[in-house]
């Protein structure tokens, strides 16, 4: 059994393992990391030497821990990276580039239909009709989006919402409000097979598929990282967050999702989300531009470069062909925008 995986802000981790009689046999580990002693990797290969093929990746790493050489250094290399590499491998997880990615990059949608479009493609993924897909949006009209648990009366003030323009929406996914104006903004949708992050903590996924875009930003000069458990940040602030949705039809699937802020008004913000005000208060701090920091300033490119070298980026890592939603993903997802997404029943179903 084979298995890979990326360490955050560090290197490849590759494993190689057999399961006999309920342990893990013929271990051998191996990847781009820089490791020393030159010993410490047989140290490795046999503390994994017959452990449970129950244990998971802490347990894995505590066995590592302890078989370590003194003075062992690790450079883009981690002991839980290494158990979640074993994990993987046990798991018979995929890795990206074993499928032919899709990129549907269409005109502006509203936002139900940008809620029912994720619902409807990531079960196409899931039932295998659909191959694994990179959705940028573009936003038809501003909105706050809401967690799929968020209390509606808590996060929105729906007075300040409608003087300025905002529709209310409520997404499938967990995490916190998104605060959307359509040329302030840029959101991406990846839609993916289970067995990408087979093997994967809940934790684990958020980074492994936050990964390339960490990548798409450090080429446009910008020096972000994962921050847990759905951030992406840089030392002036967040500039972006992520939710996600299982989905256990067919195959599986999952649906990760991530707002970007690419400029932003933090006084009308502030207004129309009260969320924000707490949130702010708690930290002591008195603007919202303290807390997010747009990609406009980072980069000094337009919106629409940005979201180009995003997608050639994750082209040139996993490939990536133009497609499209089909007539029938666009009849249901527009079916379902009317009759969950834009209904009050959905929307305030936690009041």
């Amino acid at each position: 059994m084979h298995g890979e995986y990326k360490v955050p802000g560090g290197k490849l981790v590759v494993v190689d393992v057999e399961a006999r009689d309920g342990v893990l046999a013929d271990v051998r580990v191996a990847g781009d990391f820089f490791l020393e002693p030159d010993e410490a990797i047989l140290a490795i290969d046999r503390a994994l030497e017959g452990a449970p093929v129950d244990t998971d990746a802490s347990g894995l790493a505590a066995r590592i821990d302890a078989a370590l050489p003194p003075g062992t250094e690790m450079f883009g290399l981690t002991t839980e990276g290494i158990g979640v590499a074993v994990r993987r491998a046990l798991a018979h997880a995929t890795d990206w580039t074993d499928y032919d990615w899709q990129l549907i990059h269409e005109p502006p949608r509203p936002p139900a239909l940008h809620m029912a479009l994720d619902e409807v493609l990531t079960a196409e993924v899931a039932t295998g009709r659909r191959p694994p897909t990179l959705r940028v949006w573009e936003w038809g009209a501003p909105a706050v989006v809401i967690g799929s648990f968020q209390s509606l009366r808590n996060e929105v003030d729906p007075e300040a919402a409608e003087r300025h323009g905002f529709e209310v929406v409520r997404r499938i996914s967990g995490g916190g409000a998104m605060f959307i104006e359509p040329g302030n903004t840029i959101t991406y949708s990846l839609s993916v097979p289970a067995a990408l992050v087979q093997g994967l903590s809940f934790t684990d996924s958020y980074a492994y598929l936050d990964d390339w875009v960490l990548g798409a930003l450090g080429d446009m000069g910008v020096k972000a990282w994962y921050q847990p458990l759905n951030d992406i940040a840089t030392d002036a602030g967040k500039i972006a967050g992520a939710a996600q949705k299982r989905v256990v039809a067919g195959e599986g699937a999952v649906l990760h999702h991530v707002t970007m802020a690419y400029d932003i008004d933090a006084d009308k913000m502030t207004d129309v989300l009260r969320i924000g005000r707490e949130k702010l208060s708690d930290k002591g701090t008195r603007s919202a531009k303290k807390r997010v920091d747009p990609l406009r300033r980072q980069t000094g490119l337009p919106r629409e470069a940005v979201i180009e070298r995003m997608i050639g980026s994750f082209r040139d890592r996993y490939g990536l062909s133009e497609g499209r939603v089909t007539e029938e993903e666009m009849a249901r997802a527009k079916e379902l925008a009317t009759a969950k997404f834009s209904t009050r029943e959905w929307t305030a179903r936690v009041p």
